[in-house]
This record gives structure tokens, sequence and C-alpha cells, in this order.
């Protein structure tokens, strides 16, 4: 089955930073993304949280709802808790046809605290992973029953960003829990991407897709800047317009058989990077590396 591109609405409004495109109606993002080329997007603030009113904005734009992230606190709650407290989220994805929820551990996470340095990010003891890895797998267990598959999105500021991170995820995490490969956190934190995508093909969920700039990553990662801070210097672009090898990437997502979304996810000033412009870009760039790969 061949891949399928979205795009995530942040190079149009800011989810961690909301006077970045606040002034952006959503009508304007939808329609844009889907001139680019688009099929699917993904949730972002300003979209309505209910299906009956959701999914026909987005037929109206001839959009699919791709996912939406839920950021979960299983440190501090029980899977329980986390299943009741991820309901409304659930429902949603559900009643849209999603067939994937993004989902990020977010206790003591500083990806949102533009004051505080990448340096400062919350980690895991080794004592501690075990029972992550336990709750995290009954709350996909869960998501599997309601034909949703956990695509966990490591992420620059969170307990789990690194490549020997995310092994240690894949490792103590059952299999109901898929990997969500995102190319531009794991480049900002030094990991191989093809490496992590031969490594765990099995447990590939979702992708996305963002590129970075190699200048402002180099001063970014020497000046210990916050998440919020290097996304406002530019480290991050649409794919094909930075440093990472997609026409590398995609041929090793091609031989291990995925075939789910491709998200274009940019997180970039709006009044700097057109989003209208970059969307054009990223889906230009990423078709032809995806058709030259195979996908």
């Amino acid at each position: 089955m061949p891949v399928r591109l979205g795009i995530n609405p942040i190079g149009w409004t800011n989810d961690d930073m909301p006077e970045l495109g606040d002034d952006t109606p959503l009508e304007v993002c939808l329609q844009e993304a889907r001139a680019a080329g688009y099929d699917g997007i993904e949730l972002g603030r300003k979209f309505p949280r209910n299906a009956g009113e959701l999914r026909p904005l987005l037929v109206r734009h001839g959009l699919s709802l791709v996912s939406g992230w839920h950021g979960a606190y299983l440190q501090t709650r029980s899977a329980r808790e986390e299943i009741e407290a991820m309901q409304a989220d659930v429902e949603l994805l559900e009643e849209m046809g999603c067939s994937v929820m993004v989902f990020a551990e977010e206790t003591g996470s500083i990806h949102a605290q533009r004051a505080v340095p990448r340096s400062r990010r919350p980690t895991l003891g080794l004592d501690e992973w075990p029972r992550f890895g336990e709750r995290l797998t009954e709350v996909a267990e869960y998501l599997r029953g309601r034909g949703l598959r956990l695509a966990y999105h490591h992420h620059i500021g969170t307990v789990v960003e690194t490549e020997e991170e995310i092994d240690r995820l894949m490792e103590v995490a059952g299999e109901p829990v898929g990997l969500l490969l995102d190319t531009g956190h794991l480049a900002y934190a030094g990991g191989n991407l093809t490496r992590v995508a031969r490594r765990h093909a099995r447990r590939l969920a979702h992708v996305h897709c963002k590129d970075v700039r190699p200048g402002v990553l180099a001063e970014v990662r020497r000046s210990d800047r916050s998440f919020l801070d290097m996304v406002l210097a530019g480290v991050f672009t649409v794919p094909g317009d930075g440093g990472i090898d997609y026409g590398a990437l995609l041929p090793v997502l091609k031989a291990v058989g995925y075939s789910g979304w491709l998200i274009v996810e940019a997180d970039q000033d709006p009044a700097v990077a057109n989003p209208a412009a970059y969307a054009r870009l990223g889906f230009l760039n990423l078709s032809r590396a995806a058709a030259a790969a195979g996908l």
C-alpha cells in the first residue's frame, strides 16, 4: 500500500506559542494545506474537538483527519487513570476514522517552557523504565481495542529524546506500543534516522517529516537553547530544505514495509516562513523523494 502525505497545522498556528499564527483563521490553514496537495492533516489547537463540527469542515476542504497529540502523565498516573483522562481524545479520533494516536509523556517536560534550556529536561532512572513500559503497554493495549495504534513520539525536552532512549523504550514496552519516527527531533538529538528505522521496523506506526538547518542546529546545540527558542531561531524547516537526507531515509521505509502517513511538520514562525509557500515546498520535495523510493 502506498504512503499518504499529510501535514501538521503547526506551520500556520503554533500550539506551544499561541502568539505564532494566532490571527490565522483555521479555514485559511485548511484551504492552503489542500491547495498544496496534502490528503490529510493532524489536529491543532484551533480545530473543533467534536466530530459533528470537525467532519463537515474537513470534508469541505477534501482532507482526512490523520491523528492528534495526547500528552500523558504516566509517571504520576496509573494506566487506568491515563485511560480515563484520554477519553475525549480517543472518542474524537475513533469517530473520525483515525488509525493512530500521537502519544508522548509530558511529566516534567520542558518543551513548552521557553526560559528553560534543553539540558534541564527530565530523564528516567534505570529503575523507572520498567514501570513506565508496563503502564504504556497497558494504555496501548486499550487503544488497540478501540482501533487505534499508539504512536509514541520521542520529543525534545521530554524523557524520551535520544536514540538510546528510543531503544530503551522499545525494549521495556510491549508490541502494542508503536513508534512515531520524527526526523527533525531525532536529528536534533544526534540520532541516526536510518538505523532507528531499521532497528524498530516492526514498531513504526507514524512518521513526522521535518528538516533541520545545519548551521542553526549547531548554534542552538552549542548555546543550549530551549526548544521554543530553537524553533524561533529557525532550526526546523520542511523536507528537502535542510540537511536531512530523505533520499537515504525513504528507501529504508520502503524496505521495511512502512505504509502509513508521512506528515510534514515544520515548527516555524509564520511571520518569517510563509506557511502556504513552505507547505507547497514540503509537499513537492517529499512527494518526489517518496516516488523515487517506490513509496
